[in-house]
């Protein structure tokens, strides 16, 4: 059993005190009743709860998608700058929140953040092979040849073994700009690949996970929760990812 208040500010759409003040107008009903007070304790399995006829939907984890900036760490907590978490009202912050995988620092774009441990196990397991597509910016004429290295896969000077990936020239000239395909994700994966070529990297952000897109409404910084059907698919292996 758990209040009410924390019940519906779990879902990251409310915080403790729009729920006390939602359930004050009388716009929350609990099991077809309107709810007599945010400490009221339900059942949350068994619950039926809507907000201004809405129903809402009560799940044990919470999944976030976050269109992530650059400058800030993908890290629950550090003390060297900025998190991922800074950027969530203190509702969802206090659900035990956690990337799934990284962006480097300076990388923008798609990142998921849930507390749903296993799933995010298992879409990170590296026997897992995920398409993550990224857009990048790079100095210097990007070429066809170029793009067979990737699809051929390349072992850099440093030893780094990369599958096979895609290569996708948007334009070429002084500065280039492409679409980047990879099915792993190791350490500053793109960023060497590129360098490698002799096209350094100079702006990356990445726009998709398995079948899940970023959302384009979603402004720098900008988060929502996924939708249920999105929820399932990561849940149930149908998203492309895992």
């Amino acid at each position: 059993m758990q209040r009410l208040d924390k019940l519906l500010s779990g879902t990251g759409k409310w915080s403790r005190r729009e729920v006390k003040l939602l359930v004050k107008q009388g716009r929350v009903l609990a099991d077809g009743a309107p709810a007599p007070s945010p400490e009221t304790k339900y059942d949350p399995k068994t619950a039926v709860l809507a907000v201004d006829g809405e129903p809402v939907v009560l799940s044990r984890y919470t999944w976030v998608m976050l269109n992530k900036p650059a400058g800030v760490l993908s890290a629950t907590e550090d003390g060297r700058g900025q998190t991922v978490l800074d950027l969530l009202p203190t509702e969802l912050q206090k659900l035990g929140l956690f990337p799934v995988g990284r962006l480097d620092k300076d990388t923008e774009g798609l990142l998921l953040l849930t507390n749903d441990g296993q799933t995010a196990h298992r879409l990170l397991s590296p026997k897992y092979h995920v398409d993550k597509v990224y857009y990048a910016r790079t100095a210097g004429r990007l070429e066809e040849e170029d793009s067979r290295a990737f699809e051929s896969g390349m072992t850099l000077e440093d030893g780094l073994v990369c599958l096979p990936a895609g290569l996708e020239i948007l334009s070429a000239g002084g500065t280039s700009e492409c679409l980047v395909t990879l099915r792993e994700g190791k350490f500053h994966q793109v960023k060497r690949m590129l360098a490698f070529r002799g096209k350094p990297v100079l702006y990356l952000k990445r726009l998709s996970m398995g079948k899940l897109t970023l959302d384009t409404a979603l402004d720098s910084g900008g988060f929502r929760l996924l939708a249920e059907e999105e929820r399932q698919m990561l849940q149930n292996g149908e998203s492309g990812i895992g």
